[in-house]
């Protein structure tokens, strides 16, 4: 499974496996024990991993969060030993050794919290996610670049001219009069 395959959706715990794309909104199964499947409407904000990124001092300005989560599972391969009665430190010690530039000002620690949920979650319910951030990327743009293929040259030819058909003043659809 992909980081673009999976979302986090605001005022709504945990992750979600998103299923099926629809007009009105998604359809999506919680990454838990109960795999409960549910349609989040479009009013809702859903936040695809793939987009997501914490905000760093560098030049740049963030960091996907793909290289993120890298970065913790060279540290931690498993779960992270951090839980809610941590300390806020404790998470600022975490982050300054996953993520060594990031912003302290603008990532607080509830994201940081956050962070070590998405991570723990996936470790548990979804680990062949982290196999997917290894591969190289492929943009859809890059799979199949052929050569455009050659076409004769237009102005060598003649325009062909059709005969117009006089307007008649009439749509294509007619509206009944009522009364």
């Amino acid at each position: 499974m992909d980081l673009k395959e999976i979302a986090a959706i605001a005022g709504k715990p945990g992750l979600y496996k998103i299923l099926k794309a629809m007009t009105h909104g998604v359809i999506v199964e919680t990454l838990d024990e109960q795999k409960k499947r549910m349609s989040i409407g479009a009013s809702h904000r859903v936040s695809v991993l793939k987009e997501v990124s914490i905000y760093t001092t560098d030049q740049e300005g963030s960091a996907p969060l793909a290289q993120v989560l890298k970065n913790i599972r060279a540290v931690y391969p498993e779960m992270i030993p951090l839980d809610k009665q941590s300390s806020g430190a404790d998470y600022e010690q975490f982050m300054a050794q996953v993520l060594p530039d990031f912003d302290r000002e603008k990532v607080y620690t509830s994201d940081m919290k956050k962070l070590v949920k998405w991570y723990n979650t996936l470790v548990q319910f979804s680990p062949e996610t982290f196999d997917t951030l290894n591969e190289p990327e492929v943009s859809e743009g890059e799979e199949e670049i052929k050569a455009p293929e050659a076409k004769p040259d237009a102005s060598l030819e003649e325009p062909v001219s059709r005969p117009r058909k006089p307007y008649s003043g009439r749509g294509y659809f007619r509206t009944r009069s009522i009364g």
